[in-house]
């Protein structure tokens, strides 16, 4: 071997291929998509409290028997965290795909371990959101408990929530937050290949997703934080208004579909049955 070969075996250090990269994302999304089917199926065969207005109080809210408000905030994070992978992986994994490479060729970078920091940075800043949702939750629940007045308006409430959330999808707020989502698949990365960057690109990441989803994450919020068709339908609303070629279109067309199911969850708690 001669003195070039050895100086650039040392220059180009063995890098993971890229078929693994995508066999781990793949791994990932799975094992979160079973965990979250299995959370959700064990905690619907739990009977749900009857509520004034014909509804049923999520058992989300609520502690096990000889459960402690710790350790239920302790559970509902490890299902959210769990949940939130499965269904932002879909529409992140290009986007970690386009970090992967920009840093790959790079000297001295290890690309695999900066695209698990801008990962990890990315679902602690959903991780802290849940964090966030939980005793807002709860102390809603308490209310509602309380107060049979109240509960009876949360049909109607819900459905006010989702019109919103579906209105929100055709305002400029939104096309701007879903055009810097877009732009983060579209363009390259630009940054320093070393790990405090790489962390700091995921805490930005995270932030700009937590504000292009508020809408459909609150929709998902009243409507069934434990129901899988509903987390479906918000993870295939998200995947397609980022990665669509028309991502803008396609979210005012969903908005649309999502005005219609508000105003028909609405005449239905005006005149149940």
């Amino acid at each position: 071997m001669d003195g070039h070969a050895i100086i650039d075996a040392h220059a180009s250090p063995r890098r993971a291929p890229q078929w693994a990269f995508f066999v781990v994302l793949a791994l990932l999304f799975c094992a979160s998509a079973w965990a979250t089917i299995a959370w959700c199926t064990s905690m619907s065969a739990m009977a749900g409290m009857p509520m004034p207005g014909g509804w049923t109080m999520s058992m989300a809210w609520m502690r096990m028997p000889g459960q402690t408000w710790l350790s239920a905030a302790a559970s509902f994070l490890g299902m959210w965290l769990v949940m939130t992978v499965a269904m932002m992986l879909p529409s992140l994994a290009p986007v970690l795909t386009r970090y992967r490479q920009s840093v790959q060729g790079r000297a001295d970078a290890r690309p695999g371990r900066l695209t698990a920091r801008v990962g990890v940075a990315y679902f602690l800043v959903w991780t802290v959101f849940g964090a966030v949702m939980f005793p807002l939750g709860v102390a809603l629940a308490a209310l509602e408990m309380e107060q049979p007045a109240l509960a009876r308006l949360v049909p109607f409430a819900v459905a006010v929530v989702v019109l919103i959330g579906g209105v929100l999808q055709f305002t400029a707020w939104k096309t701007l937050q879903l055009a810097y989502c877009r732009e983060a698949l579209c363009r390259g990365c630009p940054l320093l290949a070393e790990p405090r960057t790489a962390f700091r690109h995921g805490l930005r990441l995270g932030l700009r997703c937590c504000y292009c989803c508020a809408n459909l994450t609150g929709i998902l919020m009243v409507a069934g934080v434990m129901e899988l068709r509903t987390m479906a339908a918000v993870t295939a609303a998200i995947t397609i208004e980022r990665l669509a070629p028309a991502g803008e279109r396609a979210a005012r067309l969903m908005g649309a579909g999502i005005v219609g199911v508000a105003l028909f969850l609405g005449a239905r708690a005006i005149a149940p049955g």
